[in-house]
């Protein structure tokens, strides 16, 4: 099981490969949505908000209490640590259940065509 901080590294990663889009291609495929990411053994969620210029204003919220977001993921730590790496594949993942996601159909086939 990975830890908080390594998934808090992950995500970052995660911003991170957002930001080196090309940004016609961020423009394209991400739109302003608030995004959370609870990770389920470690009971911790974290949110955010992604835009056509990257992301920003991620927090960190441990147990219950986390706002609604308009993108909603649940992973467990290993696989989300894996996914940030090129280790597990979205796709793939999303179909096996080892991702969750609770988004709408457009959002969700943005978000496949950014990662």
């Amino acid at each position: 099981m990975a830890t908080v901080e390594e998934c808090r590294t992950a995500l970052s990663s995660l911003v991170d490969q957002l930001a080196e889009l090309d940004p016609a291609t961020r423009r394209k495929h991400v739109i302003e949505r608030t995004v959370g990411c609870r990770v389920t053994d470690l009971d911790v969620t974290f949110t955010g908000r992604i835009h056509a210029h990257g992301a920003d204003g991620m927090a960190e919220h441990p147990g219950g209490g986390a706002p609604a977001t308009d993108i909603r993921f649940t992973i467990g730590s290993d696989d989300l640590v894996a996914f940030a790496d090129g280790r597990l594949d979205f796709g793939r993942a999303l179909l096996t259940g080892r991702i969750k996601v609770e988004a709408s159909f457009g959002d969700l086939l943005r978000l496949r065509k950014a990662f």
